[in-house]
């Protein structure tokens, strides 16, 4: 396939989210075959890593009787296998490493070349790209530790930057996965410790990317304004290069012609991408067909960040799938953001923060031009959410700030949704309430919210935030 016809069609691109399907089509890599390794006696895979063993390896199995998962250990602990207890029918694609069922993150720089190390030329753009599998030279990530007593398995690994050859992260990644059910539970972890303290601008994350066989190719999900509701779902184009959208109900399911397969849930993260590369209905674990899920969420990932997520693969029937999901993700919740120790995924345009971590609240500078803090993608009813309040201390030169708001039928931010509010800039922290029902444009379903504490621009100047929602916070 001819990379820079490709490269005009993907409208996702500039966020080097096809990065791991693109090697399916256009570098494949071999993994050779290990051995299994050797049990304890409960049943539970007995691996150790120390200098006087041999490494971390082979694939590492749990079953709860009802659906079985495999992660690979010398791939990073990706999951490589999810079939029903009773057959061994493979739903996770292995063709190249870029595929399976694992953690992928980016930042910058872009292009990232540490040591004056060039990225293969056509993953320039990705930038920085830790993945858990391995890298496109074929360099496998470094299990550092496994335990697996029959209920949990956990895996720690450092991940390669898949753009470079044999350049390990200066992270580590670690997940725990339990069964319950049809349910895969995954809690993930990155640990960052780069050398590189620049507080580059939130990037999109697949959390985590999902590769399924030919088989399962119907790509389905709810977009609707009506989430919760038991109404229609939609087919999502099964197309490549990958296209996106806004997942009301928090999941997507890749099914077979039966409407038999996989879905994944991300609690309350609405975000999506995914489609179908090759020929779709047939085809196994090493051959190229396969199909793409992605929740995507964007993040600010800090040299030291300690950034967490979680997720739900749910095996069954597209019914399954559904009824499954509702019970694993909030319905309908308002926005309530408190900065007590995170970001709660909100980023900034034109602007950075104090830094990794956060102890109760943003600092953020407003030294910059037009600095503006992003919320992460949502859905709620704006009847529903008539006020927002904002605690914050402004120090900042000017007396007036702006909320805007995306809706979903109206998908960007403009100047007729966003209100202007009084602000008193003596950085003292205070409780400002926004009547947002007072704008004409303030109604149906809202989508994102985006906050810009001023114009900008003046030297030293700042905005201190520990809480936006609809509650009204004590002061």
């Amino acid at each position: 396939m001819n990379y820079d016809s490709q490269k005009k069609r993907r409208g996702l691109a500039g966020n080097a989210l096809c990065a791991l399907s693109l090697l399916s089509l256009l570098c494949g890599s071999a993994r050779a075959e290990t051995a299994l390794p050797a049990k304890a006696p409960n049943g539970a895979t007995a691996l150790r890593d120390s200098k006087k063993e041999r490494p971390i390896s082979g694939v590492s199995y749990l079953s709860n009787g009802v659906i079985k998962v495999g992660v690979d250990l010398d791939l990073g602990g990706a999951v490589t296998h999810l079939s029903k207890a009773d057959n061994d029918v493979n739903l996770v694609n292995s063709f190249d490493w870029g595929r399976q069922i694992q953690m992928s993150h980016y930042s910058g720089p872009v292009p990232f070349a540490p040591n004056g190390k060039q990225p293969k030329p056509v993953w320039t753009r990705l930038g920085w790209n830790p993945i858990q599998s391995g890298d496109v030279f074929g360099h496998r990530s470094r299990v550092l530790a496994h335990t697996n007593d029959g209920k949990t398995m956990y895996t720690k690994c450092i991940p390669m930057q898949w753009p470079l050859e044999n350049e390990p992260g200066e992270c580590t990644f670690e997940t725990w996965i339990s069964l319950r059910g049809n349910v895969v539970n995954v809690s993930a972890r990155v640990l960052n410790a780069r050398i590189d303290k620049t507080q580059y601008k939130g990037r999109d994350q697949e959390l985590p990317a999902v590769y399924t066989n030919g088989p399962w190719y119907r790509l389905v999900t709810y977009t609707g304004d009506k989430p919760f509701t038991n109404d229609k779902t939609s087919d999502m184009p099964v197309v490549f290069p990958w296209t996106g959208w806004q997942a009301t109900e928090n999941w997507t399911a890749l099914v077979d012609k039966n409407g038999f397969g996989l879905g994944i849930v991300s609690p309350g993260n609405p975000r999506t991408i995914g489609g179908f590369a090759g020929k779709p209905g047939a085809g196994g674990p090493k051959d190229s067909p396969t199909g793409y899920i992605a929740p995507i969420c964007r993040e600010i990932l800090d040299y030291n960040i300690d950034y967490r997520y979680s997720y739900h693969l749910i095996v069954g029937t597209l019914d399954e799938i559904r009824g499954k999901a509702i019970t694993l993700t909030p319905h309908n919740a308002l926005p309530n953001y408190t900065f007590t120790s995170d970001r709660q995924h909100w980023t900034y345009a034109n602007a950075v923060d104090s830094g990794w971590p956060i102890r109760g609240e943003l600092n953020v500078k407003t030294d910059a031009a037009n600095p503006q803090i992003l919320g992460p993608d949502t859905f709620w009813d704006a009847a529903k959410a008539p006020k927002l309040y904002i605690q914050a201390a402004f120090k900042t030169g000017e007396n007036t700030a702006r909320i805007f708001w995306k809706r979903f039928d109206q998908k960007t931010f403009t100047r007729s949704k966003m209100v202007m509010f009084k602000v008193i800039p003596d950085d003292k922290m205070r409780v400002y309430e926004v009547d947002l029902a007072n704008s004409p444009e303030y109604k149906g379903f809202i989508t994102g919210l985006r906050f810009d504490p001023a114009n900008g621009g003046k030297a030293g100047s700042y905005v201190r935030i520990k809480y936006i929602g609809t509650k009204k916070p004590t002061p």
